[in-house]
């Protein structure tokens, strides 16, 4: 069972994963994806881990985070947050975009692999950063579209996919089962 959590900044994502994550009622491993790099990030990295069970397996992945899902034991309920983070993170270590989808495909395939076993419960978590105002650098423009690929991806082989907005979800349907 995947489930993809998707929205905006502090639309309430990863509070649910944890929520999720403490029902779930037994083992938890948590992947966490950021590098904290400055004060303002190791701040937010410190207040995030406070905020989950001190029980709890963390594995931190900053770049590799295929091998932290396979890692993760069939029977322990795998939060991974969240791969709005990982994302920039392969921008500032991967300089070669081809080596960057090779890291996309790999955590899909991963992912995929995981869902196929039933007893195997996931949460990703990502930001919606397609809604926002037009990157003015072509970098910015090169991260928003790549996420949006990833989501779109990690959408298409979910469960379930919910859009959160202030602590609200809204269950996201492929479009063509609409359509039928």
């Amino acid at each position: 069972m995947l489930t993809f959590l998707v929205g905006g900044a502090r639309s309430g994502k990863s509070t649910l994963a944890v929520q999720m994550g403490e029902h779930h009622g037994g083992a938890v491993t948590f992947v966490a994806t950021a590098e904290p790099f400055d004060d303002d990030l190791r701040e937010r990295v410190e207040r995030h881990r406070l905020e989950r069970p001190a029980h709890w397996t963390t594995v931190e992945a900053p770049v590799h985070l295929a091998d932290a899902v396979r890692a993760t034991p069939p029977e322990h309920f795998l939060i991974v947050d969240c791969l709005t983070v990982w994302m920039g993170n392969l921008m500032v270590h991967i300089d070669a975009p081809e080596h960057i989808t090779d890291h996309v495909d790999d955590v899909i395939a991963a992912l995929g692999e995981r869902r196929r076993h039933a007893d195997e419960r996931t949460v990703v978590v990502s930001n919606e950063v397609g809604m926002g105002i037009h990157p003015d650098t072509a970098l910015g423009r090169r991260y928003r579209d790549d996420l949006g690929r990833v989501n779109q991806r990690v959408a298409s082989i979910a469960d379930t996919t919910l859009l959160l907005v202030a602590g609200r979800a809204l269950r996201l349907e492929n479009p063509w089962e609409i359509l039928r």
